[in-house]
């Protein structure tokens, strides 16, 4: 092997001729590596990790050794000293290798309540928000791009450079699982958030102190058939009876006027449309048609995770989402998302598989370089080139801490939207006695007495959360989806409650509800959107202002859903709550 050139480690050349001094000493083994991205965990105590069977991952080194990747999306988490540790120990191993390209680390939304690992994760040691539908409930962009920063400088401190987030899909269809982590379904609201957090994560442009955004799902994920999910062969369809292709577009118009590093193309496959009915990380006519071509978008194109190969999760086989083309074998769908124009694949560490279709000549090492060029020169922009270490110390001061907290708290107390208050039973008063389920029994106490039964209580506060169809395996059962009706069970145990005493109950909305048998019993009915109990009865008891408003309508009935077309907005025939309801004090 030929002695190496530094020349791309001289921090003073420009980055387009460090990226090309680097290309060209790159072996195709070097090359293949950089186009796959996939999960890593965090091994205990903060050491790289050996293989995780229960997500098909192998350890760490075999990924950074054997395979010659350098970019892992992290899964899971632990306290920040033991992040940054972690962090600095796995950009050791990177520097080891020839060329010594630093890893970039990418994570999903990491600030909120919603835990589903393939899509989200528990905020444990860093700031609680509510989560992005919260923030469209709040509706300022002021403070979606303080939020931006705030996590921008949580990520930068134990080294996580790229955010898997926003999503700035239109919830469109009520039904769908992910829209908790969506702006809601207006779109000049989504793309003005989404814009605002972009600017908050990236800054004014890309540099040393960015997270780079990847923005999702391009044409749009929200106009799902029947609601389904397309993590899922059932969920695979996109229809557009309404014939809105073009308004699910307008927020990532938006991403790209504030500068979106990347963007995530969905799993879906559009049907009745001009569009080749595959999905959309395949489908040429939209990344490289719509995406390249008409919008001149030159950053990295990421596919959703799991393209290409079956993979084992919780125990439980799920099939490649190669939706329109399952037929295909996993080197055939390899190159046909290439032909499309991805830069990478999420979810997948196969790189012989790319090195045997350019070696065979099916792909050209020149169409490699093309996307390689493009995924080298963000880590250069991002300055893990020049610095790709954290300082621990700063890390343990600065993720979580008293001033990112408290601005986190402040989201949750505005996120949270009063729907109804017919008996005027708030704001509630300091000390009463309370008989609540659902909360932590310790911090109500700071309001009130906590009684045992709703028969002693002056108020009962019962929190619940939207419904949501059981399903068959333990990675479907996280995606909440399904039937908007609650249980019998949770109707009937909310109207013996409040035919006791006056109830409010709090429902956490991760996407709507049938709410109307619930309004129909309680005194007062409270969406939030993420909120710990110290918020909620805050605005309970006036302390806080009644700020929030409805980012989505909250449909009559299942009928009214099923009558509805998924890719238009306010479509249930007489909502019981409109877009932007929100009682006010």
């Amino acid at each position: 092997m030929t002695e190496i050139d530094p020349t791309f480690r001289d921090a003073s050349l420009p980055i387009a001729d460090r990226v090309e001094n680097l290309v060209g000493q790159m072996t195709l083994d070097e090359k293949a590596g950089q186009f796959f991205q996939t999960m890593i965990t965090i091994g205990d105590g903060g050491a790289l990790a050996e293989a995780n069977p229960a997500f098909s991952l192998p350890s760490t080194a075999d990924y950074v050794l054997d395979r010659r990747m350098t970019h892992f999306n992290v899964l899971g988490g632990a306290d920040p000293k033991t992040m940054a540790e972690w962090h600095n120990r796995l950009q050791e191993l990177a520097a080891s290798t020839r060329l010594g390209i630093p890893v970039s680390l990418s994570t999903d939304p990491r600030h909120s309540f919603n835990n589903n690992p393939g899509a989200s994760i528990e905020a444990g040691s860093f700031s609680e928000w509510p989560e992005a539908i919260g923030l469209a409930a709040i509706g300022d962009e002021e403070t979606v791009e303080r939020f931006g920063d705030i996590a921008r400088r949580e990520y930068t401190a134990v080294g996580l450079r790229v955010a898997l987030h926003p999503q700035v899909d239109l919830a469109t269809e009520p039904r769908w699982s992910r829209q908790v982590a969506t702006f809601g379904e207006d779109a000049d609201l989504s793309g003005r958030l989404g814009a605002a957090y972009i600017r908050g994560f990236q800054g004014a442009e890309l540099g040393p102190d960015s997270v780079s955004t990847m923005t999702k799902h391009f044409p749009g994920g929200g106009p799902q058939k029947d609601g389904e999910d397309p993590h899922f062969s059932y969920g695979r369809e996109q229809v557009y009876p309404g014939d809105q292709f073009e308004l699910h577009l307008k927020p990532f118009e938006a991403a790209f006027a504030a500068g979106t590093s990347q963007i995530m193309p969905y799993y879906g496959m559009p049907v009745g449309t001009d569009y080749e009915e595959v999905g959309f990380g395949f489908n040429k006519q939209v990344i490289t048609g719509l995406l390249r071509e008409r919008y001149g978008f030159d950053g990295i194109v990421c596919t959703d995770w799991g393209l290409i190969t079956d993979h084992v999760i919780l125990g439980d086989l799920h099939p490649a989402r190669a939706w329109g083309i399952e037929e295909l074998s996993p080197r055939e769908r390899m190159k046909k998302a290439l032909d499309a124009g991805v830069d990478q694949f999420g979810g997948e560490a196969c790189p012989e598989i790319l090195i045997d279709l350019v070696r065979s000549g099916d792909v050209p090492e020149e169409r490699l370089d093309v996307s390689l060029r493009r995924l080298l020169r963000e880590k250069f922009v991002l300055g893990l080139f020049d610095a790709p270490f954290v300082d621990v110390d700063h890390a343990v001061v600065t993720v979580g801490s008293d001033e990112f907290r408290a601005a986190g708290e402040d989201a949750q107390r505005a996120a949270m939207t009063v729907l109804s208050n017919d008996d005027a039973v708030l704001p509630l008063r300091r000390g009463l006695r309370l008989y609540v389920e659902g909360l932590d029994a310790s911090i109500v106490a700071e309001y009130g007495t906590v009684v045992d039964s709703p028969d002693e209580a002056d108020v009962a506060i019962l929190r619940i959360s939207a419904p949501f169809d059981v399903r068959a395996t333990a990675f479907e059962n996280f995606f909440h989806a399904g039937a908007l009706d609650f249980p019998d069970e949770v109707r009937e145990h909310v109207a013996s409650v409040a035919a006791v005493v006056p109830t409010v109950v709090d429902v956490y909305l991760d996407r709507p509800a049938i709410l109307e048998p619930i309004v129909a019993s309680a005194a007062a009915v409270v969406a939030d959107f993420g909120a710990n109990a110290r918020a909620l009865f805050d605005v309970l008891t006036g302390e806080s202002a009644w700020r929030g408003s409805l980012p989505f309508e909250i449909p009559r009935s299942t009928a009214a859903v099923e009558a509805s077309r998924p890719d238009v907005p306010f479509d249930t025939a007489d909502p019981l709550f409109r877009f932007g309801h929100g009682l006010r004090l």
